[in-house]
């Protein structure tokens, strides 16, 4: 995500990091040292996550060797801004739509979205094992990249650029691959379990893994595979509606001629 922001033009004198304590304080660190003037806001879904997630930027071993004069700010902006990053967010959101329209307020004309979230081939090996051993699915369908590009259209986005990889990451254990899915996201499935399972529930989900997953040729180390979806648009100007009869405001008429910011210009 990161590199891509190497394409594009406008400097953000203002931005939000969506999400920081799960989105990677590394990443907070590349875009400090990118938009080294400019200032940040730091929103989290709770209070308590935007306290840890301030806490550890403001002592990352970055801010050591890069100076920099950007702020971070532990509050929502006043003011719209002109980049919005969300790293590995979307997909966790029970009502994703709603979540893009916030992103959509709180951006400026012109201003762009930087995303990344999980695609609908993540967890497939895992999956089979959970339908072979007649549970529900470990986790909620993911959203392909195409559709997320239609949403973003349709919330009032424009020229959204969407694309994919594929990444394995391999784990020594089933104990330290279930800590790794628990800190990526959440089951917003519908036919999810609907109580605790007990320790024979467990044993016989680390014994599967293992059976099913474990790479003999590489150790026995067990792998899964994951689809990483990236994309970034931008808000344009609202179009003024076009009727029979319609009316137009000043102020409209200047932001679409574009007189504003002529105005600041000089």
């Amino acid at each position: 995500m990161e590199e891509r922001l190497q394409w594009i033009v406008r400097q953000a004198r203002q931005w939000v990091h969506w999400g920081p304590l799960r989105g990677g304080v590394q990443a907070h660190g590349m875009l400090t040292r990118r938009y080294a003037e400019s200032e940040c806001f730091l929103i989290e879904g709770r209070v308590e996550q935007a306290q840890a997630a301030h806490k550890l930027i403001a002592k990352s071993w970055w801010k050591r060797f890069f100076w920099s004069k950007a702020k971070a700010r532990l509050q929502a902006p006043e003011g719209p801004v002109q980049m919005l990053w969300a790293n590995m967010a979307l997909h966790m959101d029970a009502n994703p739509m709603a979540l893009m329209e916030r992103w959509h307020q709180l951006l400026d004309v012109d201003g762009f979205l930087m995303f990344s979230c999980l695609g609908p081939d993540t967890l497939r090996e895992l999956r089979a094992v959970y339908a072979a051993l007649g549970w529900p699915p470990p986790a909620h369908e993911f959203t392909d990249m195409h559709d997320w590009g239609d949403m973003l259209v349709g919330i009032g986005f424009a020229e959204p650029v969407m694309d994919m990889e594929r990444i394995s990451l391999s784990f020594e254990t089933p104990q330290r691959l279930l800590l790794e899915l628990r800190g990526l996201g959440r089951n917003l499935g519908s036919h999810r379990f609907k109580g605790l399972r007990g320790r024979r529930w467990h044993q016989q989900l680390l014994d599967a893994i293992v059976r099913e997953l474990s790479d003999p040729a590489d150790g026995g180390r067990i792998k899964l595979n994951f689809e990483i979806i990236y994309g970034h648009a931008f808000k344009p100007a609202q179009r003024a509606r076009v009727s029979a009869e319609s009316s137009i405001s000043l102020q409209q008429m200047r932001g679409e001629l574009g007189l504003d910011k002529q105005a600041q210009r000089l």
